[in-house]
């Protein structure tokens, strides 16, 4: 348990000092334009590897500078045998310490907030980045506390592609008013997100070209006709000429009915007839 924390302690101590070196190393090269730093421990000792716009500035005269600041890298802070490097940034525009140290000049220097912050994004921009998320949160533009962002391109806020893709950078701007925290982040050019795909050629991938398919006519068939079952048709005649049947003996019984019921009409007529005349003979 005691080696346990003492290792978490250890490693706690040792961030602790990476901070300070760095806030020490920004303070006295900002104006060579501090860009960020890396640490890396070898046999030998602690590589500290320095970011800078302007190399000269950090080296200095026969390298006066440089060996001041490594040799109170290892009088101030518990590195073990520092060694300081210098390299120079390819394009500051695109390095978001740089940027955010020129921002926070520019407002100490007068500029308005709203001008500071879409110059900065569009410089940016214009030196081919995907993205910039620019805040100045502070005393901007009175004595209350207030939060203004610049945002353009693509960009990430949280998650593992924010922390892979996106450069920070921080800096103070101190004017009468009071501090204004100044925040830039870049999303670095060239990258390639998650969601974003492309499609090869069979040929980039390796793969040989895909044979030719000859394609085949198949003629056109007659529609074959029907097949009807006899003994389904047998039946179905049958079944016809027993309604035929039923319906001529229906019709057979009906004719027999108006028959008799016509000779019966005509009988009582002929004994209406008869007793007319009689009645008449006897009146005479």
């Amino acid at each position: 348990m005691m080696s346990k924390t003492n290792t978490v302690r250890n490693i706690i101590h040792r961030n602790i000092e990476r901070q300070l070196v760095r806030e020490f190393l920004l303070r006295e090269t900002e104006r060579a334009g501090f860009g960020g730093l890396e640490f890396n421990r070898t046999p030998e000792g602690t590589k500290v590897t320095l970011q800078a716009e302007q190399v000269g500035r950090v080296i200095g005269r026969r390298g006066k500078v440089i060996h001041e600041l490594q040799r109170r890298l290892q009088e101030d802070f518990n590195l073990d045998k520092p060694r300081l490097e210098v390299n120079e940034i390819e394009e500051p525009r695109l390095n978001a310490q740089v940027m955010a140290s020129r921002l926070a000049s520019s407002l100490e220097r007068g500029w308005f907030f709203r001008r500071a912050g879409h110059s900065t994004s569009q410089n940016i921009m214009d030196a081919g980045a995907r993205g910039c998320l620019i805040i100045l949160s502070g005393k901007i533009s009175g004595a209350r506390h207030r939060v203004q962002k610049f945002q353009k391109g693509h960009i990430k806020f949280c998650g593992e592609t924010a922390l892979e893709f996106m450069d920070e950078g921080f800096a103070t701007a101190v004017k009468k008013l009071g501090t204004i925290g100044c925040t830039v982040r870049i999303m670095r050019p060239g990258v390639k997100l998650p969601h974003e795909i492309s499609i090869q050629d069979r040929a980039e991938s390796g793969l040989g070209p895909i044979e030719e398919v000859s394609m085949l006519e198949i003629p056109d068939e007659e529609p074959e006709a029907p097949v009807v079952d006899e003994a389904a048709q047998t039946d179905a005649k049958e079944v016809a000429d027993n309604v035929v049947e039923k319906m001529a003996e229906i019709e057979a019984a009906a004719e027999e009915a108006d028959v008799e019921i016509e000779t019966e009409d005509a009988e009582e007529v002929v004994e209406t007839v008869e007793v007319e005349e009689g009645s008449e003979e006897g009146g005479e």
